[in-house]
C-alpha cells in the first residue's frame, strides 16, 4: 500500500502563493493553446490541439496531498487548456474496480499495485502507454522499476509518486536525553528495545487498521524482514509464488517481525497490547512518540505526512527516522520501497498528453518543489525537495549501489496482496500461529 492522507496545512498555504505567482505569469493572452502566456508556455507546445478537453484522474491520494496534486499540474492545464477533474477516494483499489465492470473507468488511475495493474491489463482494459511516455520513463527510471509496469511485453504506465518504507520513526530530542543510539544492525534494534522495556516502558508503537485496506501496514514488516532473512532472490520468488507462501523462508521472516509486533514487553506504547495494534489507525500509530509513550515506529518516509502541523520532522527535530536495519550489513542493505503508476483506460489524444506530461521530470520536479512527496525520478533535482525525510528517500532511490525491491504485497494478485494477506496479518496479530497464517494464504493463491 502507497498512498494516504498527508496533513500538513503550512506547506498548502506556501505552495498556493508560489503556484498563484506561477499561474498569473501564465494567464496572460490567448494567443497560444489553453489560456497561457506563449512565452511562459513554450514548454507545453508539445500538448497542443487539446483544448477545452476534459481528462479524469482517480487515485487514493486525498485531503491536503491532494490538493498540492491538483497544483502540481496548474501550469499545464492553464497552457493546454486541459480540464483535469481529479478524485481521490479512501476506498480507491475496491471501487476502482466496481467503476471499470459498471463502464465507468477514469480516464487515468494513479495504481500502487502492481498486481492489481496488472489484473486490469490482463483483462484487457489498461491502453499501453504512448511512446512518448515510454522513452521518458526509460531515460529516468530503472529498468526493475518499469517492469512492475510492463505485462506480458506492454507498458502501462510511468511511475508518479514513491515512498521509501525501510524507516523507523524516533524522537532526536527523546534519544539524546536517555543515552540512546540509533541501532545499525537488527541485534542492536533488539539490544535498544530491551533496554527501554526494562525502564517498563514500552519501546514500540504500531497500527494496521486503514478501514478496507485493514492489515497493509504489517505486510510491510513482513516484506522488509523477508528482503533481511531471505535476501533478494528468495523475495523475487516469494513474490511471484515460485516459492509457497508457507515456505520456511517466510515463517522464519514472519517469525522475527513477530520478535518485536507480538511481545507484549515491547508494544503497543500509548494504546494497549498486542491486540491492540490491529484497531489503531496506521495514522495515530506514531503520535505516542511526540508523548514519550513510545520510541520507535517502523513505517514509510510518507508518514512524515502524519505528524500534527509544527512538528518539526529534522534529524535535529521532534521525529526523524532511521533506516531499518539490516541483519547483516555485510551483505548489503536492502530497501523496500514502493509508489503509483500512471496508467489509463482510455487512449484520446487529451489523455495521452496527460499521461506523456506526468512521466517528464518537469513534471516531477514541478511536484517536488511544492514539498510532501517523494520520485525515484533520475531527472528529479534533489534541491527540490526540501522536506529532510524527502530528500534522504530520493537519495535513497536514486542511489544505484542500493538494493531496492518493491513492495511485495502488491506485486502479488491483487486478490493476495490486497486481499487475504491483509487479513491473515490481522489474525496474526490477533493470535494466529505463523504456519496457520501462512498456509491460509498460500491456499489462497490460484
Amino acid at each position: 500500500m502507497a498512498v494516504f492522507p498527508r496533513p500538513r496545512q503550512a506547506l498548502v498555504i506556501a505552495s498556493v502563493v508560489g503556484l498563484a505567482i506561477s499561474a498569473a505569469a501564465c494567464g496572460g493572452d490567448d494567443s497560444g493553446s489553453g489560456n497561457g502566456d506563449s512565452a511562459d508556455c513554450a514548454a507545453f507546445d508539445k500538448y497542443d490541439g487539446n483544448d477545452g478537453k476534459k481528462v479524469s484522474i482517480y487515485a487514493s491520494i486525498r485531503d491536503t496531498e491532494a490538493d498540492l496534486l491538483e497544483q502540481s499540474w496548474e501550469q499545464f492545464t492553464e497552457c493546454t487548456g486541459i480540464d483535469i477533474d481529479y478524485e481521490g477516494s479512501g476506498e480507491f483499489e475496491a471501487q476502482l474496480q466496481v467503476r471499470v465492470d459498471g463502464g465507468n473507468a477514469p480516464d487515468i488511475a494513479f495504481i500502487p499495485q502492481p498486481g492489481l495493474l496488472a489484473t486490469f491489463a490482463k483483462a484487457g482494459k489498461l491502453k499501453a502507454a504512448p511512446a512518448d511516455t515510454k522513452s521518458s520513463a526509460e531515460a529516468n527510471y530503472p529498468a526493475d522499476w518499469l517492469k512492475y509496469s510492463t505485462v506480458d511485453g506492454k507498458f502501462y504506465g510511468a511511475p508518479l509518486g514513491s515512498n521509501v518504507k525501510s524507516f523507523v520513526w524516533y524522537s532526536p530530542k527523546q534519544f539524546q536525553e536517555k543515552g540512546y543510539t540509533v541501532p545499525k544492525t537488527w541485534a542492536e534494534l533488539i539490544s535498544l528495545s530491551d533496554k527501554i522495556a526494562g525502564t517498563k516502558e514500552k519501546p514500540w508503537c504500531a497500527g494496521i487498521e486503514s478501514g478496507d485496506a485493514t492489515g497493509w501496514p504489517a505486510t510491510d514488516w513482513l516484506e522488509d524482514l523477508m528482503l533481511r532473512t531471505a535476501g533478494p532472490e528468495v523475495y523475487d520468488q516469494w513474490v511471484t509464488h515460485g516459492i509457497p507462501f508457507n515456505d520456511p523462508k517466510v515463517a522464519t521472516a514472519l517469525n522475527q517481525a513477530g520478535e518485536i509486533l507480538k511481545n507484549p514487553k515491547y508494544v503497543n506504547g500509548g494504546f494497549g497490547d498486542v491486540k491492540s495494534i490491529s484497531t489503531t489507525s496506521f495514522q495515530e500509530a506514531g503520535l505516542p512518540i511526540l508523548e514519550n509513550k513510545c520510541s520507535l515506529h517502523r513505517q514509510a518516509s510518507f508518514y512524515a505526512n502524519q505528524w500534527p502541523e509544527g512538528t518539526k520532522v529534522a534529524e535535529d527535530g521532534d521525529v526523524f527516522a532511521f533506516y531499518f536495519p539490516a541483519i547483516d550489513p555485510s551483505k548489503g542493505e536492502p530497501v523496500l520501497a514502493a509508489g503509483e503508476f500512471t496508467v489509463a483506460f482510455a487512449d484520446r489524444p487529451e489523455v495521452q498528453a496527460v499521461q506523456n506530461y506526468l512521466a517528464t521530470p518537469d513534471y516531477a520536479n514541478s511536484r517536488a518543489k511544492l514539498g510532501n512527496w517523494v520520485s525515484g525520478s533520475r531527472g528529479a533535482d534533489i534541491n527540490n525537495f526540501a522536506n529532510p525525510i524527502d530528500k534522504l528517500s530520493v537519495q535513497i532511490l536514486q542511489d544505484q549501489s542500493k538494493v531496492l525491491r518493491f513492495d511485495g504485497s502488491d506485486l502479488m494478485p491483487s486478490a493476495v496482496g490486497a486481499g487475504t494477506l491483509w487479513r491473515a496479518m490481522v489474525d496474526w496479530i490477533n493470535g494466529r500461529d505463523t504456519a496457520t497464517t501462512l498456509t491460509t494464504v498460500q491456499n489462497s493463491w490460484k
